[in-house]
């Protein structure tokens, strides 16, 4: 069965399950995003994704594997919680299946949060900010393999709006204080050397993670909108001379669920 039959397979099976017709908006939830999301109002199901086919159960803290169901502003929203990684030994497929799935199952925009790191000390701790643009150096593509089939798109996606222009001027008049930035995504998990770091510096990041890079490719190849939203949790290398530490990304989060639960109840009704 191919990576997007698989996808229709689980989009079925997850609108069974929590008794939607279709999705409008999902939002995948990074690191520390799990609490803010309570904002956004009561669950009317919830689904654990190890009971969709093709999902995989996360082994990272603080990413329990879950798509909640809840209404904003009139949209259907998935919340969904477990993103899988390339770092964990998976491929890009599986990456992205949660995404695939999501956009199967309707969903037309697409909100990807994460935790990450800053090169910019202007844009420290607790800051969120909104992807402008972003740099693949993971070396893969969810779109590497045989032509996806009709009537889907070719494999040779322009990616020139990955993130949509028309969602990020919604986000910034809805939230004018919002930073932007360039995000790249390295495959992980080790934290990034200080010669890294100043090359991608030099590339033109001002953001660094291990996520997003391979679930937008897969959503605008889909036809989606894409919005990238980061939790700045750390300087990184080199930056302030501080010891990274996961167990300091999923603190800041925590801490700063009750902003990020605001800003997300200002953003999925706008995108």
């Amino acid at each position: 069965m191919s990576a997007f039959a698989l996808a229709r397979q689980a989009a079925d099976a997850l609108r069974a399950r929590a008794g939607v017709d279709a999705y409008d908006v999902v939002v995948v939830l990074g690191s520390g995003w799990r609490e803010g999301a309570v904002a956004l109002g009561a669950a009317s199901s919830v689904v654990p994704t190890t009971d969709l086919p093709g999902f995989v159960a996360p082994t990272v803290p603080g990413h329990e594997g879950r798509v909640a169901t809840v209404r904003v502003a009139g949209r259907v929203v998935g919340l969904l919680s477990g993103r899988v990684h390339l770092y964990e030994g998976h491929d890009p497929a599986t990456v992205v299946h949660p995404v695939r799935t999501l956009v199967a199952a309707g969903a037309t925009r697409v909100i990807l949060t994460n935790a990450c790191g800053s090169l910019d000390p202007r844009l420290g701790p607790g800051t969120v900010v909104m992807i402008s643009d972003h740099l693949n150096l993971t070396g893969a593509s969810p779109l590497t393999g045989p032509e996806p089939p009709a009537p889907l798109g070719s494999r040779f996606v322009d990616l020139s709006d990955l993130y949509s222009a028309r969602v990020r001027a919604a986000v910034a008049a809805a939230v004018p204080e919002i930073a932007s930035a360039v995000y790249a995504g390295l495959r992980g998990p080790h934290y990034e050397t200080p010669a890294e770091i100043a090359m991608l510096a030099r590339a033109g990041a001002q953001l660094v993670g291990m996520s997003t890079v391979l679930e937008a490719i897969a959503a605008r190849h889909l036809g989606a909108e894409v919005l990238g939203l980061s939790l700045v949790t750390n300087l990184a290398a080199g930056v302030e001379g501080a010891v990274l530490d996961h167990a300091e990304v999923l603190a800041r989060g925590r801490a700063a669920s009750g902003a990020l639960g605001d800003l997300l109840a200002t953003v999925v009704p706008v995108v």
